[in-house]
């Protein structure tokens, strides 16, 4: 899923500069999230995946385990189409 996060990465960043958003990576122990997009108390879990295989994305659970997460977002695999992704507006997750 390299190329997916490359470009999940820089559609965020650039689109989160606009908006005053923070984009950040999260790792506690052996759980990891892709990207975290906050606004004030308020944050969006985002896990990439390339493959079409359903998969289980732990480290979104453990991070809902710890944070008040408003939204939980799965993109490529059985999730939210790549190319629809990148087509949307940052702040629109929100």
């Amino acid at each position: 899923s390299g190329p997916y996060i490359s470009c999940v990465g820089a559609h965020l960043v650039n689109g989160a500069r606009l908006v005053d958003l923070e984009v950040f990576y999260w790792r506690h122990v052996n759980a990891e999230v892709d990207f975290i997009l906050a606004r004030g108390g308020q944050a969006i879990a985002i896990e990439v995946k390339s493959s079409r295989r359903r998969t289980a994305v732990p480290g979104i659970a453990a991070f809902a385990e710890r944070f008040d997460v408003h939204r939980k977002l799965l993109v490529g695999g059985q999730g939210i189409p790549l190319e629809e992704f990148l087509a949307t507006d940052v702040q629109a997750w929100f």
